[in-house]
């Protein structure tokens, strides 16, 4: 599902072509479906982290991931993305803060995570 109702930006490309920010294009079905932007802020040896990371992995969604292992610059933009969290992971989707592992947990139980990834 895409378009103005949806939050995602149509862009003309050229004449008789149009494209969708955000979106990407099921041939088989011939239509556009939302794929959202999901964020995962980790550490190395973190078994939360992994765990995350699996459910993720079995549903085939694609994230961004940042090793914060050793701080740097991406450390201090969770912490700004997430004031007062300071324990991995830290996901967000399309810059929605989820919240840790467990969070993540809970959604997939409460059967709301599918619809958040637009699965």
């Amino acid at each position: 599902m895409c378009g103005p109702a949806f939050g995602i930006r149509r862009i003309e490309i050229g004449r008789r072509k149009t494209a969708f920010k955000n979106c990407r294009f099921t041939a088989f079905q011939g239509n556009f479906v939302s794929t959202p932007k999901v964020e995962i802020y980790t550490k190395m040896y973190c078994g939360f982290c992994h765990r995350a990371k699996r459910l993720l992995d079995e549903k085939g969604v694609e994230y961004e991931e940042y090793d914060i292992t050793l701080g740097g610059p991406k450390r201090a933009e969770m912490m700004d993305r997430r004031p007062g969290a300071s324990t991995v992971p830290q996901i967000f989707i399309d810059d929605k803060a989820i919240g840790g592992s467990d969070d993540l947990a809970a959604l997939e139980r409460d059967g709301k995570l599918d619809a958040m990834l637009g699965l």
